[in-house]
């Protein structure tokens, strides 16, 4: 079975999570099927960092049986901005 493309992931999670910001690397050289995520929503809001990778998880529900390692990185908007701005 074919792991899913790059792009099919970071539109998935573009709509599912309503994010703000999305970036997924296809990370090949570890092994086929292995990504690293990072996801911008404000859905996480109040949310511990498990349960943000729950809801990442759910998501992808559908691929996950397709995906060898998932890396994931969320943040809200909030703290997107102020790590940004961190490094003006």
């Amino acid at each position: 079975m074919e792991p899913p493309t790059a792009e099919a992931l970071r539109e998935l999670l573009r709509e599912r999570l309503r994010a703000e910001h999305v970036e997924v690397q296809d990370s090949p050289q570890l092994c086929p099927g292995s990504f690293r995520v990072f996801v911008v929503s404000g859905i996480f809001r109040g949310l511990k960092t498990l349960q943000r990778h729950r809801m990442v998880n759910e998501a992808l529900k559908e691929e996950l049986g397709r995906i060898h390692a998932l890396e994931q990185r969320t943040l809200t908007p909030e703290q997107w901005e102020a790590e940004r701005g961190s490094f003006a």
